[in-house]
C-alpha cells in the first residue's frame, strides 16, 4: 500500500481523466481505474471500430489504453440501466414538461461520482478522483474543504459539480484544478495517448443522431404533439410539431412571419402552445429554485450577496438568495437576466467558492 493512500480514478476515455490519473501515479498513490459503461457506444453495438474522436463518451477502448501505459488496474462497471433511468429518462421528463434539463449536472451527481464512490469502498480506496477542472480548497478557519472554481476558468466546472454531497469533498481529489489544458495536452503526449487524434466532447454523451430534438423525438414519439404557436396576447401566430422543439431565448426556427425580431419567451406544455414576443420580454430580474444542494449553510448562503450562474456558458452575474419555503429559494439578480430558463441549474458563488445551487423551477417577481 502506498504512503500516500488508495484511489480511484474514474476514467471516462477522455485525454482530462487519463491524465489525473498519470499525475496520482506519479505522486505516489495506488491508482486502480475504473469505468462507468453507461451508454452503448455504437462501435460495441454495431461490431465497428471508430475513430477516437468520433467515439462518445465514456470510451472503454481509451480508458484501457491509458491503465496499460501507467500499469494500473482497470475495472469496468456497468451501470447502463442506473443511467437510462436517472439522466435519460429525466432528460426526456424535463422536456415534455417544458424545460431545458442539463443532464451532465445529473449525470455527475447520480450515476458518476455516486458509483465511484460505491467501487471505492468496494475496493477499499481512500479517495476518489476525476480529471474536472475544479479545486479544493480547505477553510483556515473552519478547516472544511470548500469546492472552488479552477485556475484556468475557461475550463472552469464547478457548475456541473455543484451537486457533490459535502461529506463527500475530503476524499475527493481533482489533480487538474490547478492546471493550464496546454500542460494536460504535455502530459497526455508524455504517456503515448493519440492526441493528435482525439478531439474534446462537447454534445450530450447519449445523442448518437445528428441533434438532441431528434434523440427525444426517437425515444419518446408521444413528445412530438403539435400545437400553436401565440403572442402574448394569445394570438395564434402559427403552428409547432412538439414544445420540445422549443426553449427560452430561440429565435430560428420559430416558423412564423410577423415583420419583427421574435424569440421564444416560454412554452406551456399542459396545452402544448409556445409563446413568442420581443426579446426585452426575456429579460427577468428573479427566479425560483428548488431541489437544492448546498454546501454550506442557509444562513452562510442568506447573509451576503453572491454571483448567481443560471448556465454554464453564462458569466455569473451579482445576486442575493432569500429563503421561500423550506426547500425552494428565491434568487435575485442586481440586474435583469437574459432567457433564465426553467429546468437549467442555477448555481451560488462567492468568492470563486461553489455554495450550492439547484433546479431553476419558475420565474417569479418579489414575494410578498
Amino acid at each position: 500500500m502506498s504512503n500516500m493512500g488508495k484511489v480511484v480514478v474514474g476514467l471516462s476515455g477522455g485525454v482530462d481523466s487519463a491524465v489525473a490519473a498519470t499525475l496520482l501515479v506519479r505522486q505516489g498513490y495506488e491508482v486502480v481505474g475504473v469505468t462507468l459503461k453507461v451508454w452503448e457506444a455504437e462501435d460495441d453495438a454495431r461490431g465497428v471500430t471508430k475513430k477516437w474522436q468520433d467515439r462518445s463518451c465514456c470510451k472503454v477502448g481509451l480508458a484501457r489504453f491509458a491503465t496499460e501505459q501507467l500499469d494500473i488496474p482497470h475495472h469496468v462497471i456497468d451501470v447502463k440501466a442506473e443511467f437510462r433511468k436517472a439522466v435519460i429518462d429525466d432528460f426526456i421528463s424535463g422536456y415534455a414538461a417544458g424545460q431545458t434539463p442539463n443532464p451532465c449536472v445529473r449525470c455527475n451527481e447520480r450515476i458518476k461520482f455516486t458509483h465511484l464512490y460505491e467501487a471505492a469502498q468496494s475496493l477499499e480506496a481512500d479517495y476518489v478522483a476525476t480529471g474536472h477542472y475544479v479545486r479544493l480548497i480547505r477553510d483556515a478557519v473552519t478547516n472544511e474543504f470548500c469546492l472552488t472554481e479552477a485556475l484556468d476558468k475557461t475550463k472552469d466546472q464547478t457548475y456541473f459539480l455543484h451537486r457533490l454531497k459535502r461529506a463527500w469533498l475530503p476524499n475527493l481529489i481533482f489533480p487538474l484544478g490547478g492546471m493550464k489544458k496546454s500542460e494536460v495536452w504535455t502530459v497526455a503526449e508524455s504517456i503515448g495517448l493519440p492526441v493528435d487524434e482525439i478531439s474534446e466532447s462537447q454534445e450530450i454523451c447519449f445523442v448518437t443522431q445528428s441533434n438532441y430534438r431528434e434523440f427525444l423525438e426517437t425515444e419518446a414519439p408521444e413528445i412530438g404533439r403539435p400545437g400553436n404557436i401565440v403572442n402574448v396576447s394569445g394570438k395564434i401566430l402559427g403552428q409547432h410539431q412538439g414544445v420540445f422543439n422549443y426553449t427560452s431565448g430561440q429565435r430560428r426556427g420559430l416558423g412564423v412571419s410577423t415583420g419583427e425580431r421574435m424569440f421564444v419567451l416560454g412554452v406551456e406544455p399542459l396545452t402544448d402552445t409556445v409563446v413568442v414576443g420581443h426579446e426585452k420580454a426575456l429579460f427577468q430580474s428573479s427566479c425560483l429554485v428548488g431541489d437544492l444542494n448546498l454546501l454550506c449553510t442557509k444562513e452562510d448562503l442568506f447573509r451576503d450577496t453572491v454571483m448567481g450562474k443560471i448556465r454554464y456558458a453564462t458569466p455569473p452575474a451579482s445576486a442575493v438568495v432569500k429563503p421561500y419555503s423550506d426547500d425552494i429559494v428565491q434568487l435575485v439578480f442586481e440586474g435583469a437576466q437574459r432567457a433564465i430558463t426553467p429546468g437549467q441549474s442555477a448555481v451560488f458563488y462567492r468568492e470563486g467558492q461553489v455554495l450550492g445551487g439547484g433546479i431553476i423551477i419558475s420565474l417569479k417577481g418579489e414575494k410578498s
